[in-house]
């Protein structure tokens, strides 16, 4: 099986910055894009940043120019900078990740459990 673990998640005054990890571990082969998504209570899951597996990146306009998306392919990481937080950033963020566990398998996409960002105003 695979497993994504996040941690980083915490309460933050508005303006200030957190900095989120979700490490992926199992039986992974390879793993293709990595991704951040968060959800706000009441509202759907939305997606907040995709970075490939050659580094190119993609955000939600809403935290474009405040948020950085990296990871580290050796340890199977990706990383979420967050910066200038606002209250409206306030909600479970959770990674995700297309694995590929053998050679001759297709991507399934993993989940992490989330973890919880608020934003104080």
């Amino acid at each position: 099986q695979v497993q994504l673990v996040e941690s980083g998640g915490g309460l933050v005054q508005a303006g200030g910055s957190l900095r989120l990890s979700c490490a992926a571990s199992g039986s992974i082969f390879s793993i293709n894009d990595m991704g951040w998504y968060r959800q706000a209570p009441g509202k759907q899951r939305e997606l907040v940043a995709v970075i490939t597996t050659g580094g190119n990146t993609r955000y939600a306009d809403s935290v474009s120019g405040r948020f950085t998306i990296s990871r580290d392919n050796a340890k199977n990481t990706v990383y979420l900078q967050m910066n200038s937080l606002k209250p409206e950033d306030t909600a479970a963020y959770y990674c995700n990740a297309e694995v590929r566990r053998t050679w001759f398998s297709s991507n399934t996409v993993y989940w992490g459990q989330g973890t919880q960002v608020t934003v104080s105003s």
